[in-house]
């Protein structure tokens, strides 16, 4: 690759609010934000708890695997994590889920 034809996107401020400035854009950010946030809580509380995937799954009473299909919902956005899975994750981790609406 010729150094001089590398011109890397700047992800600063600026940039930032040029493509938020697009409505689809904007929307599809926010609506990925809410799952990170979503995600970043449950990864979270499963460290606090001292907690593997595995042992959340026992308490759960659900296969290993499971758990990580839970976890990987929100990141990937393939598959629909339910609040009954959400609340029973939760619950392994010592936590409830509140859902508020803003």
């Amino acid at each position: 690759m010729d150094n001089e034809s590398y011109n890397p996107v700047p992800h600063d401020t600026v940039f930032r609010q040029q493509l938020l400035s697009d409505p689809a854009v904007k929307s599809a950010f926010e609506n990925s934000a809410a799952k990170y946030t979503l995600l970043n809580e449950l990864l979270k509380a499963k460290h606090e708890a001292g907690l593997t995937q595995a042992q959340i799954a026992e308490i759960m009473g659900i296969k290993s695997a499971t758990v990580a299909r839970l976890e990987n919902a929100l990141a990937s956005g393939k598959n629909t994590l339910s609040i009954d899975k959400l609340t029973q994750y939760a619950s392994a981790v010592g936590k409830k889920v509140e859902i508020h609406i803003v």
